[in-house]
């Protein structure tokens, strides 16, 4: 089967559509449509990002037991950052927690300086239980099945720096499977450049729709549903109806 998808041009623009192996098409969004759909869920719709970060949080989880289960490997690291994207990653070390898997959370950032929601997911982990490491150490990758990269989402803003940029290098260092959420960190969601320092995946979960910039990206892509209504598409001008009535994660094939 082809791993190319489809593209066409757009009057504002080359437009990026994915496939999935049924033949089904998938728009990417561009960052700044991402941010509207966010916008219009939570503000608009009511969801609120904790339930769209339980939903990512559970899909991304899901790809990492696969992962697990076809390296025989056993424990997992996940990266996170202060915002929506760690909080994300940070659920998902506790459903990987829930299912007996040995996981280990990074933070890019002291616990004060997270987002409310992302303080909320990791207050949770730590209650149960969970172990989160106080500073980077190459030896914890020695010990690693799977590394989840949940440090940068969509909403980069310049080469990342300072612990971010550290935990991007650590990362690529590791010789294993590495997970990105929603776009590997250091990665424009829009454009695909990288302004400094980036994560090099294996895999990567993208989340609601796939995002332009991930046209050209290496690793594994797949998508995850986190819920957002399906009103809100059209809203955005965009024409999408999910793809997998029975599943709520789907592999895409590049343009």
């Amino acid at each position: 089967m082809s791993t190319r998808g489809h593209a066409e041009d757009h009057k504002d623009g080359r437009r990026v559509v994915f496939l999935t192996h049924a033949g089904d098409r998938v728009p990417a969004v561009t960052a700044e449509q991402m941010r509207e759909v966010d916008r219009l869920a939570t503000e608009e719709f009511g969801l609120s990002l904790l339930q769209m970060m339980e939903n990512a949080g559970r899909n991304l989880a899901s790809v990492v037991l696969d992962l697990l289960d076809a390296e025989k490997a056993g424990s997992v690291l996940v990266l996170a950052g202060k915002g929506g994207n760690g909080g994300g990653a940070i659920c998902a070390a506790r459903h990987l927690k829930n299912r007996g898997v040995h996981v280990r959370v990074l933070l890019s950032a002291p616990q004060e300086q997270l987002s409310e929601a992302t303080g909320v997911q990791i207050r949770i982990f730590l209650r149960d239980g969970g172990e989160v490491l106080d500073a980077p150490d190459p030896a914890a990758l020695a010990e690693t099945g799977v590394v989840v990269d949940g440090l940068v989402g969509y909403g980069l803003a310049g080469p990342p720096s300072g612990r971010v940029a550290e935990l991007i290098a650590l990362t690529n260092r590791f010789e294993g499977p590495v997970v990105s959420l929603d776009v590997p960190s250091g990665v424009d969601a829009t454009t695909g450049q990288r302004p400094g320092a980036a994560v090099v995946p294996t895999h990567i979960l993208t989340l609601a729709l796939p995002k332009t910039g991930l046209a050209e990206q290496p690793g594994a892509l797949f998508l995850g549903d986190i819920g957002i209504p399906s009103g809100i598409w059209q809203r955005v001008g965009v024409d999408f109806a999910w793809p997998e009535r029975q599943s709520w994660v789907v592999e895409l094939l590049r343009p």
